[in-house]
This record gives structure tokens, C-alpha cells and sequence, in this order.
């Protein structure tokens, strides 16, 4: 995915097809470039995942799949196991393996910092999002919890130039 992410030319395809689904032609025209040369990109996406065609009798229409720039991100999560007691919350199980800041907010411990990394976190359990603030979820069989933090994206890039 690295690879297919090293020129500029794909990086902006992705990002376009990321806003929404195009032709091959519309990349092309986009992009400033023919028609084969897109396609050359696009199946360097295609062939790493980031990106799928669907077909519509002999017309073809591309999506970007940025859930596998979500998997690529993930390699570099740090990972740990622990043994812990039935009814320990996620919270606890959390504080068994990093630094933790919490704050209370009626009645409720919120996580504000793992590690001295300040930010907003979520977590999964399973792969589902909880229903429950960490300190009261408990954990009653065996789990796998995933802690995300919500890194603010940026969407939108406005220069403004005066005259």
C-alpha cells in the first residue's frame, strides 16, 4: 500500500475518488493526464486494495475503499495481553497496561490522556462499539478491546489569496 501511495498522481486519485465514485475518464480529465496513464494508476490502487471497480455493462465505475487505509494505519498500534478478574472494567484492564489521565464528569470517569498523549478516545469491543463508559462496561468473558483515538482529519483546505 506504501508503494501504491508514493506518487503524487495516486495520492490525488484517492482523494478524489474519496469525495466520490468516477469514471476512468473523469479521473483522466481531473488529473490532466490520458486515459491509459489513469487506468496504469488505478490498477496499482486496485492491486493494493485501496481502490474497487464496479462494472456497469461495458462502463466502469471506481470507489475508493479507505476502510484499507484505516487497516494500514492500524500496523502500528501497540498491542498487550492481560489476565485480569471477571467484572474488571475495560477502564481497569486499560490501567494494567498504560499511563492513564481520567477526568469525572458526572459521575463518570472519562479517559483524557493515555501516555501523556492528550486527545479523545473511543473503544470497540469485539470489533463493536461499546454501549457503556469504560469504567462501567465489565468484562464478563474473554475480550478483545480496541481503543481509538479520534484524530481530528482534515477535509477541507481553503488558501485564500488577496488581491
Amino acid at each position: 500500500m506504501f508503494k501504491a501511495l508514493s506518487s503524487t498522481t495516486r495520492v490525488e486519485i484517492m482523494k478524489s475518488l474519496l469525495r466520490r465514485e468516477m469514471h476512468i475518464s473523469a479521473i483522466a480529465r481531473e488529473m490532466k493526464i490520458s486515459v491509459p496513464v489513469a487506468s496504469k494508476h488505478v490498477k496499482v490502487l486496485e492491486k493494493a486494495g485501496l481502490v474497487e471497480k464496479r462494472e456497469y455493462g461495458r462502463s466502469h465505475v471506481l470507489k475508493a475503499k479507505p476502510e484499507r487505509l484505516y487497516e494500514m494505519l492500524d500496523i502500528f498500534s501497540q498491542s498487550a495481553e492481560v489476565e485480569l478478574k471477571r467484572g474488571t472494567s475495560i477502564l481497569d484492564a486499560l490501567k494494567s497496561t498504560c499511563i492513564l489521565d481520567t477526568k469525572m464528569i458526572n459521575e463518570k470517569e472519562f479517559l483524557v490522556s493515555i501516555n501523556g498523549k492528550e486527545g479523545y478516545y473511543l473503544y470497540e469491543v469485539n470489533g463493536k462499539i461499546a454501549d457503556y463508559p469504560m469504567d462501567r462496561y465489565k468484562i464478563r468473558n474473554d475480550i478483545e478491546f480496541k481503543l481509538k483515538k479520534l484524530i481530528p482529519v482534515t477535509e477541507r483546505k481553503v488558501k485564500v489569496k488577496l488581491k
